[in-house]
């Protein structure tokens, strides 16, 4: 059976066009659709003269990157066996195509190895990317690497990823593609504080509402490497993949390997039209928890108690929590074994006896009698030295070499991969959602792997694959239960975790300064809805700054919203404020949660950001003063999004008191104005003076 000389699949207004005709799949094109193209006179337009000092005639790489078609560059696949075969020659054996999927199988007799690709649209233009290998011939192969690299234009001239750390996750960083090679790697066996979830390649100047985007993320919440790369030819590619650990993947003959899914979302529309497709992938899948009901507004008590649980103090909570219109109640470390402090006690999955005598049920009852659901923490990757099931099990750690790993926060990662351990954990944590109504666990990963192995081999491949079984399996014998990824705040969200949890928690960070920020970039590639974002206390407790009740309000707004402050310490006024914002985030979450996000291009000195209805028949954008501004007026206020043919009423709303204002007049449009959507666009409304860390809740409707 004769193989096609090409493929094109397509989707949601982007393309891919395979040449297959030197018997190789080789992209010509990723981007925007191209609608009926001639894919050997795409190949012909795309040959290459041949410069001096190199090969003597053209070569197409294709997507393997094999040094034997002239590629001096990272192959896709790195390898050997026993120092052999660590140069390959893959010849395509058979190509199975649709419209919108198009999977390859290549061998190469000579060093036994076969290898697969699957490139498929899996919804709103998202490319989902999969590859495996596998060992046909005898002797061990060791995989080194298995990498998704894209081709990108000539005029992808920027590149962005992200860098951060505990409690300031996900910053920006924006340079120029430079020739050389650009790499991100994390190894800390989790996606890590400092993670890229998307790492874009961008056309110079491209901001949020214009230019093209051609973005690659791992569906991994292990070790990573992404990559920007410009050849000595000037060519340019974007990468991404696992990055595993030496000896890691090692395969007998008959073995496979299946590196996980990378995610490729390429927009004309700007980094908005990447969050678009981003949004509308993941909001389709049955599992995403807003189609199964609205975000309940959560109180989580962490930084109301800390450590000192007693069921008066909670109570209290419950009480406030249900005056204000709290719906989720989660209660969170310090319930188990000895854990009166992060010193001791974790692994250990028992209610303690010490702290709760007649066990969790009082609480859950006050909780569940005030017309909350209940939900509680555990961090069940973890557990301390100072454990009975540490002092029975010593050896169920990651470990290497007969060491005891270096502590963090004076724990140990368990070894999910032991199946003794794993079952262990499983039943405990089982042992506790059944008997307790729970509807909702907060599931926190502390401590980043070191010396990762188990037996003596690495580990985190299995280690992650076997997190992604736990949460599965709990779901399965809970139905309607709930998971919160929590790692150490912000230390294990990508699109490999977004697939099996329901929430993230974005940052440990409350202060509502650093969440504009960490949110703003979080909400690249997840939702808002999954993003949990709290009204901390008025002095952060991770930064020492004071904020307004109003402007830590709006900041908390825009994602799936709650508390994180002991609310029996506020004021009438307050509470009165505090209900005033619960009523409105539940008026407004499913247009929050649902509707398009957009943010306007500003001066370093404020964001403008919103969500518009699905229809543009509604929309909630804030103004958020970040510092000082440069006149002595600032810059007007403008919105995208909406209809430009619409007109629509626009007004400022105040749901948790109003922002401070720096000026000897107001402006006028505060109480209601009607405008074009074009006009709002290109004209906007003046912006009022506030003073820095303060923000403005603005809500257009159409007339």
């Amino acid at each position: 059976m004769s193989l096609p000389k090409s493929v094109t699949i397509s989707q949601a207004g982007v393309s891919v066009v395979f040449d297959l005709s030197d018997g190789t799949p080789q992209i010509l094109h990723w981007g925007e659709d191209l609608g009926a193209v001639d894919a050997e006179a795409l190949r012909l337009a795309a040959i290459e003269p041949t410069a001096h000092a190199e090969l003597d005639a053209h070569q197409f790489h294709g997507i393997w990157r094999e040094n034997a078609r002239g590629n001096i560059s990272r192959p896709t696949l790195l390898g050997h066996r026993n120092g052999s075969d660590f140069t390959q020659l893959f010849t395509l054996t058979s190509v199975d195509a649709a419209a919108e999927r198009a999977a390859f199988v290549s061998l190469d007799k000579a060093a036994g190895l076969e290898v697969s690709a699957v490139f498929e649209f899996v919804g709103s233009g998202v490319l989902a990317i999969s590859q495996s290998v596998k060992n046909v011939a005898t002797g061990n192969f060791t995989v080194d690497a298995l990498e998704v690299f894209m081709p990108i234009p000539d005029r992808a001239a920027e590149s962005m990823d992200f860098t951060g750390r505990w409690v300031k996750e996900r910053q920006p960083q924006r340079r120029a593609i430079q020739p050389g090679t650009w790499v991100r790697e994390e190894r800390e066996g989790r996606s890590s504080h400092d993670y890229t979830i998307l790492q874009l390649a961008m056309t110079q100047g491209a901001g949020h509402q214009q230019g093209e985007i051609w973005s690659l993320g791992v569906g991994y919440s292990g070790n990573s490497r992404h990559s920007i790369e410009c050849h000595q030819s000037g060519r340019k590619f974007i990468s991404a993949g696992e990055l595993l650990l030496p000896g890691e993947v090692i395969l007998a003959e008959g073995e496979s390997f299946a590196a996980p899914k990378v995610y490729a979302i390429y927009s004309s529309d700007g980094i908005d039209g990447v969050t678009e497709r981003s949004y509308a992938w993941l909001r389709a899948r049955k599992e995403h928890p807003t189609n199964i009901r609205p975000r309940p507004l959560t109180l989580n008590v962490w930084e109301a108690v800390y450590f000192d649980h007693n069921l008066e103090k909670l109570s209290q909570l419950a009480d406030v929590a249900k005056e204000i219109g709290v719906e989720r109640f989660v209660l969170d470390d310090g319930w188990f074994g000895s854990r009166r402090n992060d010193t001791k006690g974790l692994g250990d999955w028992q209610v303690s006896s010490e702290v709760w005598p007649e066990g969790l049920g009082p609480l859950v009852k006050k909780v569940k009698d005030s017309g909350m659901e209940f939900g509680l923490w555990f961090e069940g990757e973890m557990l301390n030295p100072d454990s009975d099931i540490y002092r029975a099990h010593p050896d169920w750690i990651l470990s290497a070499g007969g060491r005891v790993p270096p502590e963090g926060r004076r724990q140990h990662v368990i070894d999910f991969t032991n199946p003794a351990a794993y079952e262990y954990i499983l039943e405990s944590i089982d042992a506790v959602l059944s008997e307790y109504d729970i509807a909702y666990i907060k599931w926190d990963h502390n401590k980043f792997l070191i010396e990762p192995a188990s037996d003596g081999k690495p580990a985190v491949h299995n280690q992650t694959a076997a997190i992604y079984q736990m949460f599965s399996e709990l779901k399965r014998r809970h139905p309607g239960l709930e998971i919160e990824s929590c790692s150490s705040g912000g230390g294990r969200i990508d699109l490999g975790m977004a697939q099996v949890a329901d929430r993230f928690w974005t940052s440990d960070c409350n202060d509502a300064l650093e969440r504009q920020y960490i949110q703003r970039y979080t909400q690249y590639a997840i939702p808002p809805e999954m993003l949990g974002s709290h009204i901390g206390p008025t002095k952060s407790h991770t930064t020492g700054r004071v904020h307004s009740l109003s402007f830590r309000a709006i900041s908390a707004l825009f994602g799936h919203a709650g508390l994180e402050w002991d609310i029996t310490e506020t004021t009438p006024s307050e509470r009165e404020q505090l209900r005033s914002w619960v009523s409105y985030y539940k008026s407004k979450r499913s247009l929050l949660h649902a509707g398009k996000m957009i943010r306007i291009d500003t001066p370093e000195d404020h964001f403008i950001h919103g969500v518009v209805s699905q229809d543009k028949s509604e929309a909630v954008f804030a103004l958020v003063s970040l510092a000082a501004h440069g006149g002595s007026r600032p810059d007007a206020i403008r919105f995208a999004g909406l209809n430009p043919e619409q007109r629509y009423r626009v007004k400022a709303v105040f749901p948790a008191g109003e922002p401070s204002f720096i000026q000897r007049t107001q402006v006028e449009w505060f109480d209601g104005v009607e405008l074009s959507g074009a006009a709002l666009e290109s004209v906007g409304l003046r912006s009022p003076i506030m003073y820095p860390e303060n923000a403005l809740l603005i809500e257009i409707e159409a007339s």
